[in-house]
Order: structure tokens, then C-alpha cells, then sequence
């Protein structure tokens, strides 16, 4: 491919580069542009920032030097091209928007200090970068993601989102009917609250019926693929140590045992599958509200000649040997739970036996069984 229209571009210094882009942005953005010079203005803006990418990375042949990658990111930061490139990247060629993405995630990763502190200063950019999944321009939206997931990893701007409407947005993106941006904006949503733990148990703690509320309906989702991304979260989230009250408050709540169980009569074998390790951790709780207790207790018998026959096909050996473990281990629990326990229920731990580890990835062949579980409340 010839790429010679982009050397006037690469022998231009920093501070013309960027100086370039903003007054190519600025014809751009003027509503009484022809055709033809908006379309000499994106050719070079494109250039532009093609060129700020090979200061920044090099490429192929040459390797970046640090005193240019200096002189450009400074001058990047003293203007404000960052926040004009978002708010123009619907506009932008479609090479070019991707271009942007390296470059924001250069200086989020490279210039830390100064990158979370321009971001704080300008908060248009987390606005734009999350409402960037509704935006129906092809790439925008997976530009967006790869900038936005940068962004969460700085503990200080994922916060901000936290404690924004924002945050709330990913509960209608993660159920989008394009696969791959629905899995961007689920990648993300799950960044949010993973990456930072104990500012994130602090969120789920204070936001939690905001949060859970949301969450269960991501669970009872008619889309298999948000339904069982949002299962194997909530199976992470729960089993974190640092969202123990968390946990306790979830796994006590007879509401969220009755989800959980249906899902276990899943047509699926995955959803099946990751509906266990979510049931596994309401069996193994030592302290059960009265009111969960008393729907295991109901379902006791089916539950056990469910979980009897639940998943008894062969695949890795170390997965199925885990997985036969925690179901031995949830039997004898079910098995020795008695009426007596109702009595008990607030004012004492109810007996019960730990969990075993991780998550199997192991498939569930169980579907016939499934049929024979019922919540009865």
C-alpha cells in the first residue's frame, strides 16, 4: 500500500502536528463546510495522527525516541486536542479513529500523572467515551471501550464513573443486540467493578439494591450470552473476599435463591453450570436467613436427586474431580439439613461445610434432570 501522502505529515514536528489537527477539527466542525474540504480536512487529520502514532510507537523499522515521544505528549497536554478528538471521533476515517485510541491509551499508560489529571479536569471524556457504545458509527463504540477500559484501570477516574449516572448505562449496553459491542461494554462493566477491589466492595456495599436490582435482571435476560456473562460475574463478585457483607446480604435474600435455582433448570448446560457455583455459595452459607432456609428445605428432596444426577459426564479429569467434590459436599450438606434448623435459624450458624475453590470449566449434561427441580415458596 502506498503511504507517501502520509511523509508531509511525519516530517512535521510535534507542536505542528498538533497545532494541524485542531485547525483541520476546527474547518471540520464548521456547519458551512463543502464536501470537498471536509474531505481534504479528514485526509489530514488522518495523516496527523498516523504520524503522532509512529512518534509514539515507531513502527516496523524504527523504534520511538523519548525525547520526541516527550515533546509530543506535552504539547498534546498543553492544548486541548484530547478532548477535541473524542468529541469529534464520529467524524473522524475510520483508520483514524483507531488511531486516537492508541494514542489516548499511550498517554493514559505512559503519562499517568498527567493523563488521569487532564481527564478529571475535562469529565466530557468519560461522558463521551461511555456514551460512545450507543453511538451507531462503525468502530466508534469499540474505540471508545479500548480507550474507556484504560481510563478504569486509574482507580481515581474509575470513581468517577462509579459515582456517576454513567455507571448505570451499562445495565441497557451489555444487553445490546450487536454481539460485539454488547461483549465490549460487558468487558468494561466487569473492569469496573473487579479492578480495584476494595473501592468496588465500598460501591456494591453503598449502591447495593441500585446494583443487585439491575444485576437481576441481567440474570432472568431472554439473551444467552449476557444471561451467562452475568452469572459467571456474580459468581466472581460474590466470591471475593473483600465483598464479604456483600455476599452475606445477597446470599440471605430468598428472592435471589429463587433465581438462582431456576436457573439451574436452564435449557443451557453452561447456564447450568455457572447457576451451580452461584447455588453452591447459598448451601455453603454457615448463617442462612430463615426465609432461604426454608426454601431449601422445601426443595430438599428434589434438590438432592437433582444434584444426584447432575452433571455425571466425563471431560477434563481435574475439573470433574473439583466439581465432584463441591457436589459431595452440597449433598451431605442438603442431606443433613432438618427442621429443626428453622428453630435455630438468626440466633446460631446453621451447620454447613465449606466450598470447594474455583469455578469448573466443565459443562453441565444434565439437562433432563433440571426438569425436576421446582421452586417451591
Amino acid at each position: 500500500m502506498n503511504m507517501d501522502w502520509l511523509l508531509p505529515s511525519r516530517n512535521k514536528s510535534p507542536p505542528e502536528l498538533v497545532k494541524s489537527t485542531q485547525n483541520n477539527i476546527k474547518q471540520l466542525e464548521d456547519k458551512k463546510i463543502d464536501p470537498k474540504t471536509a474531505k481534504k480536512c479528514l485526509e489530514k487529520i488522518s495523516a496527523n495522527l498516523n504520524a503522532m502514532k509512529f512518534m509514539l510507537y515507531g513502527d516496523g523499522d524504527q523504534e520511538p525516541k523519548a525525547d520526541i515521544i516527550k515533546k509530543l505528549t506535552d504539547e498534546i497536554f498543553k492544548t486541548d486536542v484530547l478532548l477535541e478528538l473524542i468529541q469529534n471521533l464520529h467524524s473522524f476515517e475510520f483508520e483514524a479513529r483507531k488511531d486516537v485510541a492508541q494514542i489516548y491509551n499511550f498517554v493514559l499508560r505512559q503519562r499517568k500523572e498527567l493523563a488521569v489529571e487532564y481527564v478529571r479536569n475535562h469529565s466530557d471524556i468519560l461522558r463521551i467515551l461511555v456514551n460512545g457504545y450507543s453511538d451507531p458509527t462503525p468502530g466508534v463504540a469499540l474505540n471508545c471501550g479500548s480507550i474507556l477500559r484504560e481510563v478504569i484501570r486509574h482507580k481515581e477516574l474509575n470513581e468517577l464513573i462509579l459515582a456517576s449516572p454513567l455507571f448505570e448505562k451499562f445495565f441497557q449496553y451489555v444487553q445490546l443486540s450487536t454481539f460485539d459491542v454488547a461483549s465490549d461494554a460487558f468487558f468494561s462493566f466487569k473492569l469496573m467493578l473487579t479492578k480495584h477491589k476494595t473501592q468496588c466492595a465500598k460501591f456494591l456495599d453503598a449502591h447495593y439494591e441500585q446494583v443487585f436490582t439491575n444485576f437481576n435482571i441481567l440474570l432472568e435476560s431472554k439473551n444467552y450470552v449476557t444471561k451467562r456473562q452475568s452469572l459467571k460475574l456474580l459468581g466472581e463478585l460474590l466470591l471475593n473476599r473483600s465483598n464479604f457483607n456483600v455476599m452475606m446480604r445477597y446470599i440471605n435474600d430468598p428472592n435471589n435463591l429463587k433465581i438462582v435455582m431456576n436457573l439451574l433448570r436452564a435449557n443451557t448446560k453452561d447456564i447450568q453450570l455457572e447457576a451451580f457455583h452461584v447455588f453452591k455459595i447459598f448451601v455453603a452459607n454457615p448463617k442462612k436467613s430463615r426465609s432461604v432456609l426454608d426454601i431449601l428445605l422445601r426443595n430438599r428432596g428434589k434438590l438432592i436427586e437433582f444434584l444426584k444426577k447432575f452433571h455425571n459426564s466425563k471431560g477434563d479429569k481435574d475439573a470433574d474431580e473439583q466439581f465432584a467434590d463441591e457436589k459431595n459436599i452440597l449433598l451431605k450438606t442438603l442431606e443433613d439439613m432438618d427442621e429443626r434448623l428453622l428453630a435455630e435459624a438468626g440466633s446460631a450458624p446453621i451447620a454447613a461445610a465449606p466450598v470447594a475453590g474455583a469455578v469448573s470449566s466443565a459443562v453441565a449434561d444434565n439437562e433432563d434432570a433440571a426438569e425436576g427441580v421446582a421452586v417451591s415458596s
